[in-house]
């Protein structure tokens, strides 16, 4: 039986554009629609097949606004048992330690504890690639990080790595921090009768208080990173179009060695 906890955040849609607020240089939440991460949407699901195979629970952990619950339901219809939700305005503008620092606090509010934490390696936002690995180093836990799969042998976690330089295999001994990359897996579609269920399920919603967090260890005021000034992407420029009077292929080559592509 284990308790594996995963960490989920609310990103804006990819598809829709994205800006940054001009008062404090932080997202513009209200600006897009809202989801659960993709590569969330990937922990959460290598923590359903582990429940699966050994059994246990699954809770879903996020950081965010109110509307962050529409991600932690979809989570829940995914199959996840219960969620607790971090959420007071003091924590707008936190910096990726500030968020490491508050998560860790909050996993220790876990009904239960966990023997694992599973995350997605870098959301889509923030694009740090840290957090999990931050959080690990609070809670003086082993990472294994860009995980490809995992799986668990008694109190052993195991993961494989894969990169350029070749195939690695990392384990720890339980409780362990794991993050996972894109392509550990193919997260489930929601059915309607795990929609239905999600609604009843528990969701413990924390102010900075109840987590014993100190408000001035959070929020922008002493975020250790911060936008310093933004601008708009500028629009996209007119092609150059060539003219092939016999010296077409030339002058193709030409703008491509302008542009070092050859």
């Amino acid at each position: 039986m284990m308790n594996i906890v995963v960490l989920v955040k609310q990103v804006p849609d990819t598809y829709s554009e994205r800006r940054l607020s001009p008062s404090d240089g932080t997202l513009d939440r209200d600006a897009t629609d809202a989801v659960l991460d993709e590569i969330n949407e990937r922990a959460v699901e290598a923590a359903l097949q582990l429940k699966e195979s050994h059994g246990g629970e699954v809770t879903v952990v996020t950081m965010g606004p109110d509307r962050a619950t529409d991600a932690i339901r979809k989570a829940l219809s995914m199959g996840a048992d219960k969620a607790v939700h971090l959420s007071d305005e003091a924590v707008h503008g936190s910096c990726a330690v500030q968020t490491a620092r508050a998560l860790a606090k909050v996993l220790g509010t876990v009904e239960g504890g966990f023997d694992l934490v599973v995350a997605g390696n870098e959301a889509s936002d923030g694009r740090s690639a840290a957090v999990p690995a931050m959080v690990a180093d609070v809670l003086g836990l082993p990472a294994l990080t860009h995980a490809r799969e995992i799986t668990v042998d008694g109190s052993t976690v195991t993961v494989r790595r894969e990169t350029d330089d070749g195939v690695t295999h990392l384990s720890a001994e339980l409780p362990a921090v794991v993050s996972v990359n894109e392509k550990i897996n193919e997260p489930r579609y929601p059915s309607f009768k795990g929609i239905m269920a999600a609604k009843k399920k528990p969701v413990a919603t924390l102010s900075l208080a109840d987590a014993g967090i100190d408000p001035a260890e959070v929020g922008l005021a002493t975020a250790l990173s911060a936008v310093v000034s933004s601008q708009p992407k500028p629009p996209k420029s007119a092609g150059e179009k060539i003219e092939d009077e016999g010296d077409g292929g030339a002058k193709v080559a030409a703008f491509l060695v302008a542009q070092k592509l050859i």
